[in-house]
């Protein structure tokens, strides 16, 4: 895809987009065609590191105990310890509230099963379940690679989103940025580029602009 291409979009993006009282994000809008979106092993579920970060980092929780909770304490917005999860289990609402603050959760590899178990039905359909990490894992590094991470995830839909940024970063960084959704789509997609009918760009509240 042609490179200026990306970039025009974005900066007209931008230069529509009316001022507002708050930062507001970039997304884009991908839209697939001839792909059968009823057979899950066709579904998006990527996690891409943006080459540029967010605009604004994305929020990590962890679930551990012991030491990993003490290494992850400054690297982490929420440490939930274990003796926590049958709390969270019994207080749904609580849960939920948690899940839609963070952007992603890891954990230490041994309460998977349990957290599967007793907070699945949360975190599952939210695509929030954990990334297990050893305990000896260097947390600060997994950590500052998830901060600049987005998920792009279908479901069983042909169209979904992605944050690519935020409306203070230049044209430039957008763009390299949505290249790497791109490019991680083409490379998860049977036919590739084939397989996406169309892709948006826009600010939260301002008007959409056709990349593709």
């Amino acid at each position: 895809m042609d490179d200026e291409k990306i970039k025009e979009a974005i900066k007209a993006a931008l230069e529509k987009s009316k001022k507002r009282n708050f930062k507001q994000s970039v997304d884009v809008a991908i839209t697939l065609k001839d792909v059968d979106m009823n057979n899950p092993k066709n579904r998006i579920d990527e996690e891409v590191i943006l080459p540029n970060g967010r605009g604004k980092p994305a929020k990590v929780a962890i679930f551990a105990g012991g030491e990993l909770a003490l290494k992850a304490r400054d690297v982490v917005d929420l440490i939930i310890k274990p003796e926590e999860i049958d709390d969270l289990a019994k207080d749904k609402k609580k849960m939920k509230k948690i899940a839609n603050e963070h952007d992603f959760f890891i954990a230490e590899a041994p309460l998977m099963p349990v957290i599967g178990k007793k907070l699945g039905v949360v975190l599952g359909p939210r695509g929030k379940m954990p990334k297990p990490v050893p305990p000896t894992a260097d947390i600060k590094t997994i950590v500052d690679n998830l901060r600049k991470s987005v998920k792009i995830r279908s479901k069983s839909n042909k169209t979904f989103h992605a944050v690519i940024g935020t409306e203070d970063m230049e044209p430039e960084k957008l763009a390299e940025n949505l290249k790497a959704i791109i490019k991680r789509l083409e490379d998860k997609l049977e036919r590739g580029r084939h397989n996406i009918e169309s892709i948006y760009v826009k600010t939260t509240m301002g008007p959409s602009q056709r990349v593709m």
